[in-house]
């Protein structure tokens, strides 16, 4: 069965200051990105759409794309600030794309499968990868899947997070995604800040979305449906406001097309740089227990 991963990558410019500043994490130089894809053709993929900045292609392929080109489909699509539902005029001031749910939009041209969404700079774990190919292969056209993590397992040290904090119903069903914009550990507790600024405890093992979604290509009517309502919205002449695709994801798990998986891996991200050492350690642990090939791509 044809699986698709479309990798959210247009913002890594304006966080890295461009594709060839990223900081490598492997052995061999490898960086995120190289073993999200390396686990996802381990898990059935068996193309990828990487959602960049038009002005970062030739960058972003010689770093990435290219070491793939014999190993899995890729395309590319590009994030642009003008392609937008018909009828919406763009505010002349208007600098930057409008987040992620305008990312996924954007590969809409190369997608005719199943397919996952993932951030390009997170560390999701090999796991995660076949939970959500797994969920693919049985979507019905209407629905949408996920992999969740613990809490506790998401956090950083080093200072507070945002993450999607689901509630499930009595039956074990996804009830809705919650965004926390501040979560951090105090005395080991994960605690979210409200709009008081009060710290409320969160249960550690409380189930979070980190951003890994799987649809099938009919979700693209819904998602070009909201995103008509955003622009159209007070919120499309906001000059920072964005789409996000949580957003989108919200509005179906509320209406009951969503099912999930929950994962025990460890998901990692580099938000503060005393994270990067965290990574680095841990996936010299992984290969040192063959988990990954020291090079994953030789």
């Amino acid at each position: 069965m044809d699986l698709t991963l479309v990798v959210m990558a247009a913002g890594m410019g304006s966080r890295y200051g461009g594709i060839k500043q990223i900081d490598p994490i492997g052995a061999n130089g490898e960086i995120i990105i190289d073993y999200s894809i390396f686990d996802c053709i381990k898990a059935g993929f068996n193309k990828v759409v990487f959602v960049i900045r038009e002005d970062l292609e030739k960058d972003f392929r010689e770093v990435v794309g290219d070491k793939l080109k014999d190993k899995i489909e890729v395309k590319y699509a590009f994030q642009k600030i003008d392609n937008v539902p018909a009828g919406f005029n763009i505010p002349s001031d208007r600098k930057k794309p409008w987040g992620t749910g305008h990312a996924v939009f954007s590969a809409k041209e190369f997608v005719n499968e199943p397919f996952a969404v993932i951030n390009a700079d997170d560390f999701y774990g090999n796991t995660a990868f076949k939970l959500i190919a797994d969920q693919l292969k049985t979507l019905n056209k209407d629905e949408i899947c996920m992999v969740l993590y613990d809490l506790s397992n998401t956090l950083s040290e080093n200072g507070f997070v945002s993450r999607g904090v689901c509630d499930l119903t009595e039956n074990g069903d996804l009830k809705n995604i919650v965004e926390r914009t501040h979560i951090e550990l105090i005395d080991g507790i994960p605690q979210y800040k409200n709009e008081n600024d009060e710290f409320i405890p969160l249960e550690k093992y409380a189930p979070v979305s980190m951003n890994m979604f799987g649809f099938t290509p009919d979700v693209f009517n819904e998602i070009e449906k909201q995103f008509k309502e955003f622009l159209e919205s007070n919120q499309g002449n906001n000059l920072t406001k964005e789409f996000y695709i949580p957003a989108v994801a919200d509005k179906l798990i509320k209406s009951g097309k969503a099912k999930f998986a929950k994962t025990n891996d460890v998901w990692y991200g580099i938000t503060y740089k005393e994270d990067k050492e965290i990574i680095v350690n841990e996936l010299k642990r992984m290969i040192d227990e063959n988990i990954y090939p020291e090079n994953l791509w030789s």
